[in-house]
């Protein structure tokens, strides 16, 4: 069977791309794993996805943010970067973004939910569930990829969207670059006594990292990283344990916090792959770029991917060339290089800085944060780097 494009992987970030183009008139397939019956109702995982103005702007056009009810988008106006303790933090201040808000704040679920319903009713959009990718190669005019059941299908291009561990991206010999942080991510939703004003913090404590983000109402989303060995010391406590450390951490300026969810644990992986594409194939979302959630850009640069392959593409079949050639993917792999690689590397960066305890390292971190906290210019380009507002 031969269509346009396969899309490996039908997450959100595979779901976008597709939607992104459906008006080409290409013939699109999407190959998923997971059956169709979970894409159209994802539960929850406890991941609260913070967006930056950028994802707000492609999900209005693609259709999806008008599916997501406007009680499960929350705001993000302010900003706090604390170190060490809850003293002298780095403000950042909405009003000086120009914007009414700095993000948004949306439960992963529903976004999965939404990427899946803008696609259904595009005749040119099919989608196969329950399967899994045994083998990709690509040809001189086309790629083909075979699934376990041992049936072949062919397309102009491959796309993978197949996360940031992607067989078949190792299939098509494209090197990454792997750092396991050796910590895990443990993320939670938590009810609150006082209202948080819609201010996110990222708490940088000498034994763990602690983002608290805020929900609708007086809810927000707890992010804990954790060095990987004493992450039982967090996943075995009760709930009334943990709501009481929490809210101790956070010297009580929400008032007593209480668990409202279950804890999920998520191992943390940096990739980049090395390129982001190879013969009649391209890498998008984790595939390509799979950040440390520390900067919140994991799904903004996912989408911010699919939106540069998608419009690459277009281009390319409005002018009726082939979209599936090395100039196109050539030129998508350097625009999405340009915009995700100095964050990934300055994120990188952060976190081995802000997890080290060693006394010099204490007074880089004080020093790193006097910098943004008193140089406006470097202030502004940190504001509009997390925002993607400018």
């Amino acid at each position: 069977m031969t269509h346009d494009i396969i899309i490996i992987g039908a997450g959100p970030a595979g779901l976008s791309f597709a939607r992104l183009l459906a008006g080409a008139g290409l013939d699109i397939l999407l190959i998923e794993k997971q059956s169709e019956k979970i894409l159209a109702n994802p539960a929850y995982d406890g991941r609260e996805i913070a967006l930056t103005h950028l994802s707000h702007k492609l999900m209005t056009e693609s259709g999806m943010w008008s599916r997501i009810s406007s009680k499960d988008i929350s705001l993000i106006k302010d900003a706090k970067v604390l170190n060490g303790d809850l003293e002298n933090p780095l403000y950042f201040d909405h009003r000086k973004s120009g914007k009414e808000n700095l993000g948004f704040m949306i439960s992963n679920h529903h976004i999965r939910r939404a990427a899946y319903e803008v696609c259904k009713p595009f005749k040119n959009i099919k989608l196969m569930t329950g399967e899994e990718v045994a083998h990709v190669s690509t040809g001189l005019n086309s790629g083909e990829v075979t699934l376990k059941n041992g049936k072949k299908l062919t397309a102009k291009l491959i796309v993978a969207a197949d996360s940031r561990f992607s067989a078949t991206r190792r299939m098509m010999g494209i090197s990454t670059d792997m750092r396991d942080f050796g910590r895990t991510c443990i993320v939670c939703k938590m009810k609150l006594d006082r209202d948080h004003d819609d201010t996110a913090y990222e708490c940088f404590f000498y034994d763990r990292t602690l983002a608290v983000l805020p929900l609708n109402g007086r809810y927000c989303s707890v992010v804990i990283t954790i060095a990987t060995d004493d992450a039982h010391l967090v996943l075995d406590q009760g709930k009334a344990e943990f709501g009481r450390e929490i809210t101790e951490r956070m010297e009580g300026r929400f008032g007593k916090m209480t668990l409202d969810t279950e804890l999920f644990p998520y191992p943390l992986v940096g990739t980049y792959a090395d390129k982001f594409y190879a013969n009649r194939y391209a890498l998008m979302g984790d595939a390509a770029v799979g950040m440390h959630p520390v900067t919140a850009h994991g799904f903004n640069f996912g989408l911010r991917g699919a939106a540069t392959l998608a419009n690459e593409i277009k281009t390319a079949h409005d002018l009726g060339l082939d979209f599936g050639s090395e100039d196109v993917l050539c030129r998508y792999h350097s625009a999405h290089r340009h915009a995700t690689l100095p964050l990934y590397l300055g994120t990188n960066a952060l976190v081995g800085l802000y997890t080290k305890t060693t006394p010099l390292a204490k007074l880089a971190r004080k020093a790193l944060l006097s910098l943004g906290q008193h140089i406006p210019p470097a202030k502004k380009m940190i504001m509009n780097q997390l925002t993607e507002a400018s």
